[in-house]
């Protein structure tokens, strides 16, 4: 099979065989694909099959689709890419997942977000996981199998050598499933981007945060985190701080929706000051106010060079706060990036952004608010702009940051 003329053919064989009708929503996808390929030749195919796209299905993706892609697919050698969010399967889908996983010989890239796999189909995934060796990204985010499932992925992480990126956030992981994943990450050398979003912890000593901090000290391949809603406090950004000034990989650190406030901001801003390699960092949604954002203003506006983003949105931020930033950035070359709305935007905030967009410094594309002007006195509009390399309606990484060639 080296075009999508040949998936679709085979396709319709394996449900000739099976003596099932062949799922529209797949038909369509698949017959899309092939008239695309007419138009603009391509070596490999993705095989995007979303349940949520309405305007080619009104139908979900069930176990048996799963057998019968399996099917499809098991000696594929030209599509590299499967993309099942929001379908219908369960555990009895998993099955055929991990076998695809087991015999493949050409995926990459495979998401299974927000469908309805439990601990044992996950644990079934996992076996796949350890026989395979070319799956690169594989999204689990928001099936929710708990702690056994997670633990399960743990363990195969100890085997499997070639997956770089690891969505397993909302899946109800726990205290134990959280260490286990930090233990595993101070010896795997092939993960660069991990998320564990929104944990189930209810211990109010940061073990997890520890670990994590632990894990950064020693990992020198993890280019992204996310913790968002991991609970961390003060405490916790102060333990990662400490770790961060000796990690040589990590760009991108998401620490949203937590409870990090002005004392964990200062700990995070030495991070800066020790010019790390840090590109990106997320605050929004903590509560770090105007003392917090000056921490981080006056170390990016000294000795670093490196962090180009920076997201402070809903930190209950005044404007002495949000001044001190746009002063930052019209100090650095490197600082391009920045989002800000949810804070008091007072005015004279609004005149610093103003400023800022007006000159040049600011792109509109790179942050998300918009200055106006009604009376002789500026505004600011909010913008849709984010930082979007996670979000699951956009390319791979997201348009605005590339994913740096090897």
């Amino acid at each position: 099979m080296s075009d999508p003329a040949g998936v679709l053919s085979r396709y319709e064989d394996v449900c000739e065989e099976l003596e099932v009708k062949p799922s529209p929503f797949i038909m369509k996808v698949m017959d899309k694909e092939r008239e695309d390929q007419i138009v603009d030749p391509k070596e490999e195919m993705n095989l995007e099959l979303p349940g949520n796209n309405y305007l080619l299905t009104d139908t979900r993706l069930t176990d048996a689709d799963a057998f019968h892609l399996y099917k499809t697919l098991v000696n594929n050698t030209y599509v590299v890419s499967l993309d099942l969010r929001y379908n219908d399967l369960t555990d009895n889908g998993a099955i055929h997942i991990s076998k695809l996983l087991e015999e493949t010989c050409a995926l990459k890239y495979l998401s299974l977000m927000s469908n309805y796999l439990g601990a044992e189909g996950i644990k079934l995934i996992a076996q796949g996981l350890q026989m395979n060796d070319t799956l690169i990204s594989l999204k689990l985010n928001g099936n929710k199998f708990g702690n056994k499932g997670g633990m399960a992925l743990a363990g195969a992480l100890q085997v499997n050598k070639t997956l770089e990126d690891l969505d397993i956030g909302d899946t109800d992981q726990d205290t134990q499933s959280m260490i286990a994943f930090s233990t595993v990450l101070n010896y795997n050398a092939s993960l660069k981007s991990f998320c564990i979003n929104r944990p189930l912890l209810f211990s109010q000593q940061e073990e997890t945060t520890i670990h994590y901090a632990k894990m950064l000290k020693v990992n020198s391949t993890l280019t992204e985190l996310h913790l968002q809603k991991c609970d961390i406090r003060d405490f916790g950004a102060e333990r990662l701080a400490e770790t961060l000034v000796e990690n040589i990989s990590l760009k991108y650190l998401d620490l949203s929706c937590n409870r990090i406030a002005r004392d964990g901001a200062k700990s995070i801003s030495k991070i800066l000051k020790q010019n790390t390699p840090l590109e990106i960092l997320d605050l929004s949604s903590n509560r770090i106010e105007d003392d917090g954002a000056t921490f981080l203003s006056e170390a990016i506006a000294t000795t670093n060079t490196n962090l180009k983003t920076l997201a402070i949105t809903y930190n209950s931020i005044n404007g002495a706060g949000l001044c001190a930033i746009a002063k930052a950035m019209e100090m650095k070359e490197n600082f391009t990036s920045v989002f800000i709305w949810g804070n008091n935007l007072e005015e004279n905030a609004c005149v610093a952004f103003h400023n800022l967009v007006e000159s040049g410094k600011l792109d509109p594309k790179l942050t998300d608010v918009k200055p106006y002007i009604v009376d002789g006195r500026v505004y600011l509009s909010e913008l849709s702009h984010g930082l979007r390399r996670h979000y699951y309606w956009t390319p791979f990484f997201g348009p605005d940051v590339q994913k740096e060639e090897d």
